[in-house]
């Protein structure tokens, strides 16, 4: 399952090495996460649900507006952590995590799949030691497997 952790922002931005290689204002932050048997398939699902997600406050305070309806942005990091078990002992174990070739290359379209729909998105930069600073906005969370 491609598992995908959202957070409303006011905004993020993702650093490396010190520098800003993405930045969004009001938004959505995506943690992107693939797992072992993932496929390209899972991509247009969770690309049209991440779209349409009414996550934003309408003028009445209800969650009833995408990120589309507001003009908003996204920043996509990829984040293999999601897939740890931390069922046994102290330290987590990532075998259910997919393989870095296919995880790249699914994240690598995800995004493009992204930018097909019109919004703006940002991105992270895969395998790097990133540094991500957000201002949640709510707070509100999710989380998505596909």
């Amino acid at each position: 399952l491609m598992r995908v952790l959202i957070q409303r922002v006011l905004s993020a931005r993702v650093e490396v090495e010190g520098k800003v290689c993405g930045e969004i204002g009001p938004g959505m932050l995506l943690f992107v996460g693939f797992g072992r048997d993932d496929t390209e398939s899972l991509l247009p699902s969770a690309v049209k649900k991440i779209r349409e997600m009414r996550l934003f406050s309408d003028a009445n305070g209800k969650l009833n507006l995408s990120v589309e309806d507001t003009k908003g942005s996204l920043l996509a990091v990829s984040q293999f952590t999601l897939y740890a078990n931390c069922s046994r002992g102290r330290r987590p174990d990532f075998t259910p995590a997919a393989p870095p070739d296919l995880a790249e290359r699914l994240y690598d379209r995800f995004v493009e799949m992204l930018r097909e729909t019109g919004i703006p998105v940002q991105t992270g930069i895969f395998a790097a030691d990133m540094k991500v600073s957000l201002v949640n906005d709510g707070p509100v969370s999710f989380i998505l497997d596909f």
